[in-house]
C-alpha cells in the first residue's frame, strides 16, 4: 500500500504517528486487490485531534474521519470505520475485493447478524436540463432550496455539472469529464 500523508494546522506529526497510521492502515491492504493507495490527513482544532483516511483501490474510494483528543485513537476509528464499511458493503464490492478475503473471518468470529443495507430508489423525479452558468445554476439551487443542482453548462462544450451547498458556507462544483 502507497503511503501520502498530509499535515493541516497541525504542529508536526511525529513520526510515531506516522508509523502508526502506517501499520493501522497498511492492515487493511488484505482487502485489496493489486496496489491500493492510502491517504492520510492530520489536523488539529480546538484542540480535538482529527485523523481522515481515504483509501482508493480500483477506482473505489473509501473514507472516514475520526476526531477524538488523541490522535492515535483517532487513527484507530477512523481504520475500524473503513473496515465497517467495507464489511457492509462486502457483497456489492465482491469484484473489487481480494477473493477469499472474508473466508477466515467467518471461520474464526461469527458475523453479527446486520441485515444488508438494499439501495432502494423511494422517489425519482424527471426534468429538463437547461443550459446555464454556474452562477445561474448557484442562484436556481437557493431559490428552490436544494443541497445541489444539475445542469448543462452553457458556456462550455455543453458538459454537465452540479453545484452544491458545502458544509463550510461556500458552494461546490463538479463536473463531467468528456
Amino acid at each position: 500500500m502507497k503511503f501520502v500523508f498530509t499535515e493541516k494546522k497541525t504542529q508536526s506529526c511525529s513520526d510515531d504517528v506516522k508509523a502508526y497510521a502506517e501499520k493501522k492502515v497498511g492492515k487493511l491492504d488484505r482487502f485489496f486487490k493489486g496496489e491500493a493507495e492510502a491517504f492520510i490527513t492530520f489536523d488539529t482544532v480546538r484542540g480535538r485531534e482529527i485523523a481522515e483516511v481515504t483509501v482508493r483501490s480500483s477506482g473505489t474510494y473509501f473514507r472516514a474521519k475520526e476526531t477524538t483528543g488523541d490522535m492515535f485513537a483517532s487513527i484507530d476509528s477512523a481504520v475500524s470505520t473503513i473496515e465497517q464499511q467495507i464489511r457492509k458493503n462486502k457483497s456489492r464490492l465482491e469484484k473489487r475485493l481480494r477473493e477469499g478475503v472474508f473466508d477466515r473471518d467467518l471461520k474464526t468470529a461469527p458475523e453479527r447478524a446486520e441485515p444488508e443495507e438494499e439501495f432502494k430508489v423511494v422517489r425519482t423525479k424527471r426534468f429538463a436540463i437547461k443550459p446555464m452558468t454556474v452562477e445561474e445554476a448557484i442562484l436556481q439551487m437557493n431559490l428552490l432550496g436544494h443541497e445541489f443542482f444539475m445542469f448543462r453548462h452553457d458556456d462550455e462544450d455543453g458538459g454537465f455539472g452540479v453545484v452544491y451547498r458545502r458544509k463550510d458556507g461556500g458552494y461546490g462544483l463538479i463536473e463531467s469529464n468528456d
